[in-house]
């Protein structure tokens, strides 16, 4: 009997096209343990996550769900997963859930973290996922910035989807910046986020540290509705995904 299966999924995006299977390579997470499923379930198993992270983003936690048939456990299923699938995918969690569960539609909240290298060194082992600044910014104007985004807005202008034609309306709780030794993290939290979303709100708040734009100048960005008017889009292998609510 075809159940839906709940699989919690850990990623290091660095060489992967992103979350979504495209038709002309299999280099996705997505298509990646689609094509495992196949084996094991012996026909094909459409996987669906609960967000789609860009090329060179990481996962500490993407939820995902799919339907299929087998007669093995989810205890079994986790482990037949994490032996054939890539070493930079792993499987933290597999459970049966119930049919109407959907990771995407039924998620009601997600936290990302985006990190930044600060220190003096080359962060050799870690260069694939931190975003290295050569200049210090002003944590103190960023913050003050941060706390005119935090709320319910259009963030069209954070969108780097220039056709898309739902609404970019999105509700953005928590924007918290915090240095810790040799990094400095942007960690949020809201509804939804859109194309490049996160990465566009770090780029535009990195020029709002660096005095290359007011702390006010949020509000004229957000009332823009325009991609043009935000700030630079940051690079992909200082984003990961923590965490996704229910």
């Amino acid at each position: 009997m075809e159940k839906n299966y709940k699989i919690l999924l850990a990623y290091d995006g660095t060489r992967y096209h992103g979350w979504e299977r495209k038709n002309n390579t299999d280099m996705t997470i997505q298509g990646k343990l689609e094509a495992v499923l196949e084996r094991m379930a012996g026909s094909y198993v459409e996987v669906i996550g609960c967000g789609r992270t860009d090329a060179g983003v990481h996962a500490k936690e993407m939820v995902t769900n799919a339907k299929f048939e087998t007669d093995m456990s989810p205890e079994e299923i986790c482990v037949y997963l994490n032996h054939y699938l890539p070493e930079d995918i792993g499987v933290l969690k597999v459970s049966i859930a119930s049919e109407r569960f959907h990771s995407r539609y039924n998620a009601v909240g997600k936290t990302y973290c985006y990190t930044c290298y600060i220190g003096k060194t080359k962060p050799v082992f870690e260069r694939k996922y931190v975003y290295v600044l050569d200049e210090i910014p002003d944590v103190k104007r960023m913050r003050k910035a941060a706390t005119l985004l935090v709320g319910t807005h259009d963030f069209a202008s954070f969108c780097a989807n220039k056709k898309k034609k739902k609404s970019t309306v999105r509700t953005v709780d928590k924007i918290e910046i915090i240095v810790d030794g040799d990094y400095l993290k942007f960690i949020f939290h809201g509804d939804g986020f859109l194309h490049h979303m996160v990465r566009i709100l770090v780029g535009t708040l990195l020029e709002v540290g660096w005095g290359r734009r007011s702390v006010e100048s949020m509000m004229e960005i957000l009332e823009a509705k325009e991609r043009a008017q935000a700030g630079v889009t940051a690079p992909a292998q200082g984003l990961c995904m923590m965490s996704v609510d229910y």
